[in-house]
């Protein structure tokens, strides 16, 4: 191999590297979120999670706060559930994952109003996933396949 091919394969590679560690610690988390709604193991934990640290905001059967699409008086948004009739599906498990570990805040990079916390130094990753994967298992089948097809779209983006 001659010795320019060495210097630009050795080139790119350094420049991964760089643009890798020069990405911010949200785009480093979520390369490869993927919930899992079909590992009961991972669902009971989700579910005791679900219980201790979201149930007394989105509601204790994810049923959400009421009038979660209108700011209340003070500004924020009451908190959306997360079971089928709300938005939470709509969203790639990325997106849930690094808005529950960072919050919306750091994710847009300006202040918003809201009341949910970031969850980064209170959960673990595992426990945030076992969360999401909870969630996404009270889904319908149908639901199910709908988050799949959007998880597909954002990975290929």
């Amino acid at each position: 191999m001659k010795k320019s091919h060495i210097l630009t394969i050795v080139g790119t590679v350094a420049s991964l590297g760089l643009v890798y560690h020069l990405a911010s610690p949200v785009e480093q988390a979520t390369a490869s979120v993927t919930l899992k709604p079909n590992e009961q193991v991972v669902v009971a934990l989700g579910e005791q999670v679900y219980a201790q640290n979201c149930a007394s905001c989105h509601g204790a059967k994810l049923e959400g706060q009421a009038n979660w699409r209108q700011r209340g008086l003070n500004g924020y948004m009451p908190a959306p559930p997360h079971d089928e009739t709300g938005h939470t599906w709509h969203h790639p498990d990325s997106y849930l994952f690094t808005m529950t570990k960072y919050g919306i805040e750091k994710m847009i990079g300006k202040p918003y109003p809201n009341n949910m916390p970031a969850y980064e130094d209170k959960l673990t990753d595992e426990e945030i996933l076992a969360v999401l994967s909870y969630i996404k298992s009270t889904w319908s089948g149908r639901t199910q396949r709908q988050h799949d097809q959007i998880n597909a779209r954002a990975k290929a983006q």
